[in-house]
């Protein structure tokens, strides 16, 4: 049954206009719900979570369907856990779950809003550690066969922030499949400022419960654990992915990390905070966190229009001072920056 809905009530940023709205609650309904659409040639935006997402205020000419179907279901391999989980799933609820049970892998990943299907979409990461560190396989429908796939971790096409489902809408996620490890110590911690707060050395591994913690704490002090009451925390989290570039192309003084192809990642914090764009900057509707630059924030009246003019503003600043173009982490539906 669908209903009308304004799907601003469905995103972490509180933006978005009216659409007709489907809620599957089993993976049967979720791939019958995007055959029908697709019979009928209609638009379809799968939505989980809504933490990745900013969706423009015009009517959405389509069907969204709300992906809420749930079930975990695990199988040791030895010192190792193999869980195959629901798309529907909530990504924070399965990390707890996981360290209650003593499974290392994706404590890293604590306090980031969602759900599990979306998180090989973007190849969501944090603090060192990235959900292709533990991806073995996804599970898909397919909608140019008509059939259901597995596809291998290696046939995902991951990179920084990115996968092959996130520039195509030719695969719906229906289940993935992750590899953990059974201990108590969470993987390598890979991160400085993750290392330095529980106080070991990066490459060195800390108890997974003081991992969450400490991971859960880091993302508080930046607005990036939601809270309705925090406007700060009214964002799809950060609105900007780093840049990967050239090393010559990395400003004086910014931060540069190896990355492939010979290129290496820079900061988008640095270059925003740079170029003139401090925590706050912006207007009673829309404006920079005031705990993290990275973040695009409806401050309670924002729609979607407020959200990207920052955006293009910033965007065209740091073009400007720095020649290096930012890119949106998130996807943009029914809109463009």
């Amino acid at each position: 049954m669908t209903a009308q809905i304004s799907l601003a009530d469905y995103t972490t940023m509180r933006i978005g206009g009216p659409a007709q709205l489907m809620r599957t609650e089993t993976t049967d309904e979720l791939i019958a719900a995007v055959r029908a659409a697709d019979d009928e040639r209609r638009r379809v935006l799968l939505i989980g979570g809504g933490s990745n997402l900013v969706i423009g205020d015009d009517p959405f000419g389509g069907i969204a369907v709300l992906i809420a179907n749930i079930g975990i279901a695990g199988e040791r391999d030895g010192e190792q856990v193999v869980l195959d989980i629901a798309a529907g799933e909530d990504w924070d609820a399965l990390v707890a779950r996981t360290i209650d049970e003593g499974y290392s892998g994706i404590e890293a990943l604590s306090g980031i809003p969602g759900k599990v299907g979306a998180t090989p979409i973007q190849n969501v990461g944090a603090y060192g550690a990235e959900i292709a560190d533990v991806l073995v396989s996804v599970d898909v429908w397919d909608r140019l066969s008509n059939s259901r796939r597995t596809l291998s971790a290696a046939e995902c096409g991951f990179g920084y922030r990115s996968s092959m489902f996130k520039h195509s809408d030719d695969y719906v996620v229906l289940a993935v499949r992750l590899r953990l490890r059974r201990s108590a110590s969470s993987a390598p911690v890979r991160y400085a400022e993750l290392a330095r707060t529980l106080g070991v050395e990066p490459g060195d591994r800390a108890p997974l419960r003081a991992v969450r913690d400490a991971v859960l704490g880091l993302r508080s002090s930046k607005g990036m654990v939601l809270d309705s009451a925090d406007h700060d925390t009214w964002s799809a989290g950060s609105f900007f992915t780093n840049p990967i570039v050239p090393p010559s192309a990395v400003p004086e003084g910014a931060p540069a990390y190896d990355a492939p192809d010979g290129l290496v990642k820079t900061s988008a914090a640095w270059l925003i905070e740079r170029a003139g764009f401090a925590k706050g900057f912006g207007n009673d509707r829309a404006a920079l966190s005031g705990k993290h630059t990275l973040a695009l924030t409806n401050r309670g009246s924002a729609n979607a229009e407020d959200i990207l003019d920052l955006a293009r503003e910033i965007r065209d600043g740091v073009q400007q001072r720095f020649g290096i173009e930012l890119r949106p982490e998130p996807l943009l539906i029914n809109c463009a920056l």
